[in-house]
């Protein structure tokens, strides 16, 4: 369970986030908003990507407000970039490997590839480099997340720089990964078809929550605007 308590993050003498208080213990939570609303920072400021200007970040009751993206990670955390990184040199292996721990056969590790639409035989032994679509990216970023069982799998606009076709594969993906997986879920997200599958929606609007409700009461309200998700 994330628990953040007066969450505050100024750059410049500009607001960015204002007095953020959410309990967020639900399977899988969508968190969305306008342009600038400050979505992305929030989820860099739970990753620890950021260290808020006031305020306390709380994971199953512990305080990790001071710590490293790497720590958070030793706790349980796990983010996924809007552009996932190419890491030169690593294969996919490699790569599901390290997050995985050494534990993890490689028969595990091709199970998980399969469960995110990539077949295996032809994945496992890839080299991470320019010859990966972002689409295909995205979804090795996955499966590294399903091979880590984190508590919290945080994945920040998902759909980011990715073809129509990859972004359809891609909600299947998400929607097996919430089935299976036993942490929360974390989505920052404008789209409607990620936000549908959601358990709750966090609505963020000029750095503040404006509303945080189950997807039924919260989705409706967004839609009668386009410009509320867009």
């Amino acid at each position: 369970m994330l628990e953040l308590k007066n969450i505050n993050y100024e750059i410049d003498g500009k607001m960015i986030l204002e007095n953020i208080n959410l309990r967020i213990d639900d399977h899988f939570v969508a968190i969305t908003g306008p342009n600038g609303s400050g979505k992305s920072t929030l989820a860099k400021i739970i990753a620890g990507i950021a260290i808020p200007t006031s305020g306390q970040i709380l994971l199953d009751g512990e305080d990790i407000t001071e710590l490293s993206i790497t720590e958070r990670a030793k706790k349980g955390i796990s983010y996924a970039f809007q552009q996932p990184v190419r890491f030169k040199g690593l294969t996919v292996k490699d790569l599901m490997r390290l997050s995985a721990g050494k534990g993890t056969s490689f028969k595990e590790l091709c199970n998980i590839l399969n469960e995110v639409g990539l077949n295996a035989q032809d994945y496992i032994n890839r080299s991470l480099d320019g010859s990966l679509s972002g689409g295909e990216l995205k979804r090795i970023e996955i499966a590294m997340i399903f091979a880590r069982s984190s508590k919290l799998s945080l994945f920040d606009e998902p759909e980011a720089g990715i073809d129509l076709w990859s972004f359809q594969k891609l909600i299947t993906v998400f929607a097996q990964m919430v089935s299976k997986t036993q942490g929360n879920v974390v989505i920052i997200s404008h789209q409607e078809r990620i936000l549908n599958i959601a358990d709750k929606i966090i609505y963020l609007k000029k750095g503040k929550v404006e509303k945080y409700d189950t997807k039924d009461i919260i989705l409706p309200t967004l839609l009668e605007s386009v410009d509320s998700i867009n």
